[in-house]
């Protein structure tokens, strides 16, 4: 459930990852390899919020495809 907060809203990792369609565990990776910035506030429990710039943030990274270099054309 989404979290408001001085009249933003804020969203837990688990509500992110399913509104882009993608598991908890490459949401951490692509923290890790700095594919993606780390929500900037945590909750009072340590929890990630992400804000709803950073959801889109997240949503293009989902959406972008890559040529696949071991095809030839």
């Amino acid at each position: 459930m989404p979290v408001k907060i001085n009249g933003r809203i804020y969203y837990r990792t688990a509500e992110v990852c399913q509104m882009v369609g993608i598991g908890k565990s490459t949401l951490f990776r692509w923290i890790r390899q700095n594919i993606i910035k780390d929500a900037e506030y945590r909750d009072r429990k340590g929890w990630r919020l992400f804000a709803e710039d950073e959801v889109l943030n997240l949503k293009a990274e989902t959406n972008k495809i890559q040529r696949n270099r071991l095809v030839k054309v």
